[in-house]
């Protein structure tokens, strides 16, 4: 026994003097000391150098330290080392290495050696009331995400009359805060619980459960336990309050607590500048933005890669790409996701090609994408309808390792769908592994976008075949109803707003307007007015759908009378409303309403995009001041197609061909190319002006130089210019060389110049066709009766008549207007409504009567 002792004490020795013998006390203090510094591995080399012979020579009080080095270095492998020596010492149901060793198992991956430390430990026979073993278990069950199983070791503890503490609490409500797995009533059963056993005292499970109810939606509650908290110097606690009302919407909330966390000198970090910043961005305040950005220079922290990336997602939000730009150029170490908020805030404000410059840029700075910055990116593409750069982009994803996101295939949809490739948009949409709302939505609305309308009601469908959980949400139902507006598919539309009234997206502003849209144009005003009732009043989308709808349908007045009733009910006109109620004035040639709008827009300072000042030049070339629309045409510096073209119709119409050909030589020396639209008003200004050789030339050169197939407006106005030129053999040798069938435009045009040149023969024929293709309609009668009139055949007239009679056949009467003082007056032939009737006859007779003797005394 006593060599035994000897021979024991021996090898404890030669440990502990190997490597200049090292005294027990002084390893023990020495790999304390390195693990203090973070000096994990050195600690774990430290011990395995001197100890792994013979453990006896480690303090108790060094094992968990070495635990703690193993959990830090995720070394499952020197863990179970050191846990063998754990267990040589007979030390494993101690209760502080017990919890050491459960969290380091966690930590290290190993899940069921936790459980199986801490099983072994509740059944050796020693008192399971130590409470932070069963916390490190609970804890670690939480990481793993087995939730289920956590509780269950709560409740078990419970029922072993362990009780609870703080940090036991703390754990439940994180979980609650991150998964949301169980009710309110149970965060609130916890909150009972921690007033019962007087745990309201602690501030960081007070802190925890604020977050809980914030993220259960009980801002209010949140806020009740933020009052009774009476050390309230912890920022944690500030922070969770500020970004617990942004995500909650209460935005304003937020801020004034920012602001009362400074006035008591709660000394901020950058989570409190982030929150207040998120508070800034969702509600658009640009000037408290800029005092918070003010904070932060103060604070030093205007290169916190958070607070920065914050900066720039307010300036980005409020438009202001300019301070977004300099916050930019103002950071010295550029993360990616800095890059990636600059490039956001260029997509977000329309400046796609500043965003994939700078995405060149970020590429030659070897700053690696990822998949946030490819979406946006993608999405720039789409914008700009850069197909073939964003399948470079596509691309991308497959030469390197870079997850793809719902959200870029969403992008990716979306740009093969506007770019007109629907091969490769089912191709990308097949590859989805989850079809969710956005995905679908994406293919759905590019093929509106393309005018693809029955292949995107088609894909409506097989969404609701797929999947009968999947809930449209407003932007699909808005391209759905988009697509029966493009098909005129009545019967669906009513179909669709039938179940919309069911879910209540049918008060959505965009699903709103849309339904305008299509019954507008299904030429029904009166539905689109009762969708519109049930709105808000305050929506310009709907004003400016409504004012366009009664334009559309031929109703001018009422669109004029539509946009000052959005006036008196002080919704503030945008330059789309003022775009659609010029078109409703032009087209009732009411140049003084005109001029008093176009006054009203320069005076309120109404932004003056290229569609309202094309509507200022029609609406000026149609009430017959082409000074007025040369002069808004001399001055925009981007000129679109519809611009020129508007201006040569404008010279056109007014008799003045020459200056209508000459700008659209201007037009061709600026490099914009002629369509269909160009070449039909510019023979309509020959037509005018009678220049019948610069009409067949304009004719000729519409196909032969730009490869634009005549349309029948084409064909019909060329007939009209040789038929009032005199030449009717020539316009019917026309009519008979045209590649397709002569519709009743056509033949209208002849039989008109066949009545002026009194070709009687030519009349008949034309007459005859016109009443074969239209036999309903009463104007085609009366035309060939005035030519059998004029020409002397009272019988044929008669006879034609009398046949007009049988079939109940009534000309509709002609009618002109004119304006009087911002009041327009009606006449109808054969009488007027204007209540001015009776002193305008009377002028009429006097003139009469004064021409009268004027040419009696000539």
């Amino acid at each position: 026994m006593r060599f035994k002792l000897h021979d024991v004490h021996t090898r404890r020795g030669l440990c502990c003097l190997a490597n200049s013998y090292i005294s027990p006390s002084s390893l023990n203090s020495g790999i304390r000391a390195l693990i203090q510094k973070g000096e994990y591995l050195q600690a774990l080399h430290l011990y395995t150098k001197h100890d792994v012979s013979s453990p006896l020579c480690t303090s108790v009080f060094t094992f968990p330290s070495l635990f703690k080095a193993c959990s830090f270095l995720t070394n499952l492998s020197y863990g179970k080392t050191v846990h063998a020596s754990v267990i040589v010492l007979g030390l494993r149901y101690d209760p502080f290495i017990a919890t050491s060793l459960v969290n380091m198992y966690v930590k290290c991956g190993s899940l069921d050696y936790a459980v199986q430390v801490f099983d072994g430990w509740s059944q050796s026979g020693v008192s399971v009331r130590d409470v932070t073993v069963w916390n490190s278990l609970i804890d670690g069950y939480f990481k793993f995400r087995k939730f289920k199983e956590g509780i269950d070791r709560l409740r078990r503890m419970l029922v072993l009359g362990v009780r609870p503490d703080a940090f036991s609490l703390s754990i439940v409500v994180s979980v609650l805060c991150k998964e949301g797995n169980l009710r309110r009533e149970e965060g609130k059963q916890i909150h009972g619980y921690m007033l019962r056993n007087s745990l309201d005292g602690d501030s960081f499970l007070k802190t925890a459960l604020i977050d809980l109810y914030f993220k259960f939606g009980l801002a209010t509650d949140a806020w009740s336990v933020f009052l009774e908290i009476e050390d309230k110097s912890n920022v944690v606690l500030w922070n969770v309050m500020i970004v617990g009302f942004v995500d909650s919407g209460r935005c304003d909330y937020s801020l004034e607590l920012y602001m009362l966390a400074k006035n008591n000198s709660v000394k901020l970090v950058s989570t409190s500048f982030t929150g207040a910043l998120g508070a800034c961005s969702r509600n658009e305040n640009f000037g408290f933005g800029r005092q918070i950005h003010c904070d932060v220079v103060k604070m030093g922290l205007d290169n916190d890669p958070y607070v920065c990336t914050s900066l720039l997602s307010v300036y980005s939000k409020c438009g202001m790409v300019g301070e977004a730009e300099t916050v930019f150029s103002c950071v010295m170490d550029k993360r990616l996701e800095i890059w990636n908020a600059m490039v956001a805030a260029y997509a977000e404000n329309d400046f796609g090609y500043y965003a994939l410059e700078l995405f060149s840029f970020m590429r030659q700075k070897s700053v690696l994408p990822d998949s946030f910055t490819l979406s946006n990116v993608i999405s720039c593409c789409s914008m700009l309808g850069m197909h073939d750069y964003g399948k470079s982009v596509h691309a991308e994803l497959f030469k390197r390792p870079i997850q793809s996101t719902p959200t870029i295939e969403s992008a990716l949809l979306t740009l093969y769908s506007k770019c007109g490739c629907d091969t490769d948009a089912y191709s990308v949409f097949k590859s989805m592994e989850e079809k969710d709302m956005i995905a679908w939505g994406s293919l759905i609305s590019g093929l509106c976008k393309n005018g693809k309308f029955k292949e995107a009601l088609k894909v409506f469908g097989s969404m609701k075949d797929d999947d009968d959980s999947l809930k449209p949400d407003s932007d699909i139902m808005t391209s759905v109803i988009n697509a029966c507006a493009g098909l005129e598919a009545l019967s669906f539309g009513l179909q669709v707003h039938g179940g919309m009234i069911k879910t209540g997206l049918v008060l959505n502003a965009f699903v709103g307007s849309s339904l305008i849209d299509l019954y507008s144009k299904c030429g029904l005003p009166e539905m689109a007015l009762e969708v519109f009732s049930g709105m808000r009043p305050d929506n310009i989308v709907a004003w400016n759908s409504m004012i366009s709808c009664y334009s559309r349908n031929n109703l001018p007045e009422l669109s004029i009378e539509f946009f000052n009733l959005m006036l008196n009910h002080s919704v503030f006109p945008d330059s789309v409303s003022i775009t659609s109620v010029l078109v409703a004035i032009s087209s009732t040639e009411s140049l003084l309403q005109g001029k008093s709008l176009h006054g009203y827009t320069i005076r309120l300072g109404i932004p003056s995009d290229t569609h309202l000042k094309n509507a200022l030049i029609d609406m000026y070339a149609k009430c017959g001041f082409s000074k007025y629309a040369e002069s808004i045409f001399r001055k925009m510096q981007h000129k679109s197609l519809i611009t020129w073209n508007l201006m040569i119709y404008g010279y056109g119409s007014h008799g003045d061909c020459p200056r209508a050909l000459s700008l659209f030589d201007e037009m061709k020396k600026a490099g914009e190319s002629p369509d269909d639209v160009t070449f039909l008003s510019l023979i309509s200004a020959c037509n005018h002006s009678g220049f019948v050789h610069e009409g067949r030339h304009i004719f000729e050169i519409m196909k032969r130089d730009y490869g634009i197939e005549p349309k029948m407006e084409h064909y019909a106005n060329m007939v009209d210019l040789l038929g009032r030129a005199g030449r009717l053999e020539e316009a019917y040798s026309f009519i008979k060389a045209m590649p397709m069938e002569p519709d009743s435009s056509i033949w209208l045009c002849l039989l008109s110049a066949s009545r002026t040149h009194h070709n009687v023969e030519l009349g008949i024929l034309s007459a005859e066709n016109l009443l074969r293709m239209e036999p309903e309609r009463s104007g085609n009668y009366f035309q060939l009766i005035n030519l059998y009139m004029e020409a002397g055949l009272k019988n044929d007239a008669a006879k034609l008549l009398s046949e007009m009679k049988e079939k109940g056949l009534q000309k509709n009467p002609g009618c002109s207007w004119i304006e009087v003082s911002s009041s327009i007056h009606v006449f109808f032939s054969g009488g007027s409504r204007s209540p001015m009737a009776t002193e305008i006859c009377n002028v009429l007779s006097s003139l009469k009567s004064n021409m009268r003797e004027e040419v009696k005394s000539t």
